[in-house]
C-alpha cells in the first residue's frame, strides 16, 4: 500500500502554486509594459450602415497614407503621442476632405486618449505573427459623425498601420526596438500559447 506524505505534497502544491502566480504577475507586467510602448490608432465610423462603413474605411487609407509620416522618426510611445497631440488639426483636415470629396459632410472628432483594445493580431512579411494584448493603449482617436458604427484599429507606433495587413520590415524593426526582448518574444510567441497568457493577464487586471 502506497502512503502519501501530505506535508511534503502540501509543500509541492503550495510551491507550485506560488512560481504559477510569479509567473502570470510576469506575464501581467509584460503586458502592461507593452500597452506603454505603443500608439494606437482608433477610428469608428458614423454607423454599420454599408455607406458609413466604405466611408470609415477610406478615411482610414487617407490618414495611414498621409499622416503616417509624421511617425516615422518618433523613438517612443511618448514622442509619438505628441507629435499625434500636435498634429490633430492636420487628421480632422485629412478625415473631413475625404468626406467631402465622397460627398459626406459628417463632423469629425479627433482627440488623443486611452481606448480599450481586444488582442490583435499583425502579419510581418518575415513571417513572423505579432499579437498584442487587449487593454488599454494611448490612441489617436477618429470620430466620425455620431461615431455609432463599427471601428478599426492599427498601431501608429511602432508604424504597423498598412492597407494590406501586412507589416514590413522598417516596422518590425521598430517593434523590436521600443519593446524588451522578453516582451517581444512574447508577442511573437505560438499564438495558443499567447492567446492564454494574455487571457490570465486580463484575469489577473
Amino acid at each position: 500500500m502506497i502512503k502519501i506524505n501530505f506535508r511534503h505534497l502540501a509543500a509541492v502544491v503550495c510551491a507550485a502554486a506560488l512560481l504559477a502566480v510569479i509567473c502570470l504577475s510576469f506575464v501581467s507586467e509584460q503586458t502592461s509594459d507593452i500597452e506603454d510602448s505603443v500608439l494606437r490608432l482608433h477610428i469608428v465610423a458614423n454607423s454599420n450602415s454599408e455607406e458609413d462603413q466604405a466611408l470609415k474605411l477610406k478615411v482610414r487609407d487617407e490618414i495611414i497614407e498621409r499622416c503616417g509620416f509624421l511617425f516615422l522618426n518618433c523613438r517612443t510611445r511618448e514622442e509619438s503621442e505628441r507629435t499625434a497631440q500636435n498634429n490633430l488639426g492636420f487628421f480632422t483636415y485629412v478625415a473631413k476632405e475625404t468626406l467631402r470629396e465622397n460627398g459626406c459632410e459628417y463632423p469629425v472628432s479627433c482627440t488623443v486618449e486611452r481606448c480599450a483594445f481586444p488582442t490583435k493580431r499583425y502579419g510581418l512579411k518575415s513571417g513572423t505573427t505579432v499579437s498584442l494584448p487587449s487593454g488599454d493603449y494611448s490612441a489617436l482617436n477618429i470620430k466620425i459623425g455620431g461615431a455609432d458604427g463599427a471601428n478599426w484599429w492599427c498601431v501608429m507606433y511602432p508604424p504597423l498601420c498598412f492597407v494590406d495587413g501586412v507589416v514590413g520590415a522598417e516596422g518590425e524593426e521598430k517593434l523590436k526596438d521600443s519593446l524588451s526582448d522578453s516582451e517581444y518574444e512574447l508577442i511573437t510567441g505560438d499564438t495558443p500559447g499567447v492567446r492564454i497568457k494574455f487571457k490570465i493577464a486580463e484575469l489577473i487586471k
